[in-house]
């Protein structure tokens, strides 16, 4: 397995006044480990879309990004949210910097599907500025907004965790772990399995074994060890989850 960084990919329902994520996330830092945190926020663009009279549609779990929804998505995963986390791990003793897959040409993309509007699939990643922070001790923290190539280039909205894979393959990651708010993926007996493999966790979809929200938590992981990146699903609520990743949760493996 890689010997390279440790990618967390933050997901808004982890986050709440009993975790320690921010904590954990500073304190991996200061015993030497220098992660990158690659994090979403859908649940805080729809609020403001709302208040805004901007209706939220999905296709195929995307959000569909037109020219009024682009701007607020924009606003809140690279600014809003994105200062947010930023500002908590240094409030606990981290050095953290944010920016998002368009600063630094970090996420190049196409667009995914007409019909999602401005929507990108990834294509490259450009990790200079991520292994720069790196290199001088410094929390990236990434907000899923990248760019399509142009004159000038195109903003478009990115899926949170399929950056954090293709960030993850790209810079070598010896894991990535998604902080969700479910102990790991459970057999029929309801007892969370350590580890499993590809072809495991499609035969446990197929006869129901793992169903409702948790596919869509195990395709992520799927698209990650695809990558060559083994990817972990952990409970993000239980506090000091980050300081002992290796023994909870269930693991999927390249």
């Amino acid at each position: 397995m890689s010997e390279g960084p440790l990618v967390i990919k933050i997901g808004g329902s982890t986050l709440g006044s009993t975790d320690s994520t921010f904590r954990d996330i500073a304190a991996m830092a200061r015993n030497g480990e220098i992660p990158v945190v690659v994090h979403g926020g859908g649940a805080e663009a729809s609020r403001w879309l709302d208040s805004m009279g901007i209706e939220s549609r999905f296709e195929r779990g995307l959000r569909v990004t037109d020219e009024r929804v682009l701007p607020v998505v924009v606003a809140v995963f690279a600014g809003l949210v994105n200062k947010r986390i930023v500002t908590a791990i240094n409030g606990a003793g981290g050095t953290a910097v944010g920016f998002c897959g368009a600063d630094g040409r970090l996420l190049e993309c196409r667009l995914a599907d007409p019909a999602l509007g401005f929507v990108g699939q990834p294509v490259a990643v450009h990790p200079r500025a991520i292994n720069a922070l790196r290199d001088s001790r410094i929390i990236p923290v990434i907000g899923p907004i990248g760019f399509v190539p142009g004159d000038p280039d195109q903003l478009v909205n990115v899926n949170a965790d399929t950056v954090a894979g293709n960030i993850a393959a790209s810079i070598g990651a010896r894991r990535l772990v998604f902080l969700t708010d479910v102990e790991g993926v459970r057999d029929s007996s309801g007892a969370v399995i350590p580890s499993l493999t590809g072809p495991e966790v499609e035969r446990l979809v197929a006869d129901g074994t793992i169903s409702g929200g948790m596919i869509p938590k195990v395709e992520n992981c799927l698209h990650a060890a695809r990558l060559g990146v083994a990817a972990q699903i952990i409970d993000g609520r239980r506090e000091g989850a980050l300081l002992s990743y290796d023994g909870s949760g269930t693991i999927i493996t390249p």
